[in-house]
């Protein structure tokens, strides 16, 4: 099992938008909202890394108004 957190940079006013699609994803786990750099983090749990990679790069990153993401990993125990 795999598990990444992702925080995602958005474009102004696109907050709630982005914040909505991404709960609708079956891997995001939890959400919250951020303030500082980034505006979004998403725990992701799939079975391995490439499973995340693919739901950061073609499910997260093309969501209109994302316009950047940084995926920290880890496994559960």
């Amino acid at each position: 099992m795999a598990l990444g957190f992702v925080l995602i940079k958005v474009m102004p006013r696109k907050e709630r938008e982005v914040y909505e699609k991404l709960l609708k994803l079956d891997e995001v786990e939890e959400l919250y909202p951020l303030f500082g750099e980034y505006d979004l983090i998403a725990k992701i749990s799939v079975k391995d890394f490439e499973e995340l990679s693919e739901v950061v790069v073609k499910k997260i990153r093309s969501i209109d108004g994302v316009i950047e993401t940084k995926t920290l990993t880890g496994a559960k125990f």
